[in-house]
């Protein structure tokens, strides 16, 4: 009866073992995940932002149409150009009067604004190197009289968002280092729980392989069951983000969920297998004298 009550403790003991195990890989999968659905946030948006930024490409007084046109194909075909638009001297003095709220051309007699392409360039092309780069080559076109940008914004979108994304990464990387040690910790305690019935398979000539393969596949199992809980979890605060900061969600779109989620179900089975080998691996070395002493 002692010996049947032992039994049904140790299986609760196991089983428990388990669910914490299977929960704490879920948590960590869905801690992971929102960090990673951040940071493709974070990216997203800041190529959106670095995308923003115009660029005034200025026409010369009595440069030809034809050489207007030939500058907008020039535009579009550049690598580095993602949108370009041709602003006519009107429109420009239109847009210029809502801003100051003024009629400057009726004050000054004439339009003193000239033609314009405004161009967005591409995020890669973004940085200040390259747009500066930008900015010398399309000052030596024919028909270009000057360049015009916010040089200041371009310097510090560049710095600002460096910083924010190191910072973003560095935040990523440690939680990852913390995470991994304590599931370390939580699988090994688990497999613990059955040291003995390892030794008692070593003893009675069991190979490594042998001892190893059904560990192996119910950690892959409690893998994928942590990888549901953590998936549910993470797919409700994306919900819950996109009803209380759409823009947020608008900004990832569907793609970077798609990945998260996949991300996390890789990790999840990886971190059980692996350190469910390493955790199996210690007791099948372990000395039988010192099972005890573990």
């Amino acid at each position: 009866m002692a010996k049947a009550e032992n039994t049904k403790s140790l299986k609760r003991k196991v089983r428990n073992s388990y669910i914490i195990s299977t929960i704490s890989i879920a948590l960590v999968l869905f801690l992971l995940g929102s960090v990673g659905y951040l940071i493709f946030n974070a990216v997203r948006a800041t190529d959106l932002m670095k995308e923003n930024v115009a660029i005034h490409l200025m026409i010369k007084d009595g440069t030809s149409p034809e050489r207007v046109v030939e500058i907008g194909k020039t535009l579009e075909q550049h690598e580095a150009v993602k949108e370009v638009k041709f602003v006519p001297k009107d429109v420009a003095a239109e847009n210029f009067k809502e801003q100051i709220g003024s009629d400057f051309v009726e004050f000054l007699a004439f339009n003193p604004l000239p033609d314009s392409y405004e161009v967005k360039l591409h995020s890669q092309f973004s940085e200040k190197d390259y747009v500066r780069a930008f900015e010398k080559e399309a000052s030596q076109w024919d028909g270009i009289e000057e360049v015009v940008y916010q040089k200041a914004v371009v310097d510090q979108i560049g710095s600002n968002i460096n910083k924010f994304n190191l910072v973003l990464l560095l935040f990523g990387g440690a939680l990852l280092i913390i995470a991994l040690i304590l599931l370390n910790n939580t699988i090994r305690l688990t497999i613990y729980s059955k040291r003995y019935l390892i030794n008692t398979m070593k003893l009675v000539g069991a190979s490594k392989w042998f001892i190893m393969k059904p560990f192996l596949a119910r950690s892959i199992l409690h893998g994928i069951y942590a990888w549901i809980i953590a998936a549910i979890m993470f797919l409700a605060l994306v919900a819950g983000l996109g009803e209380g900061l759409p823009e947020v969600t608008l900004l990832a779109e569907s793609r970077p969920v798609y990945y998260v989620l996949c991300g996390m179900l890789l990790l999840g089975i990886l971190i059980s297998a692996l350190f469910t080998v390493f955790a199996v691996n210690k007791f099948v070395k372990m000395n039988s004298t010192k099972i005890n002493l573990y």
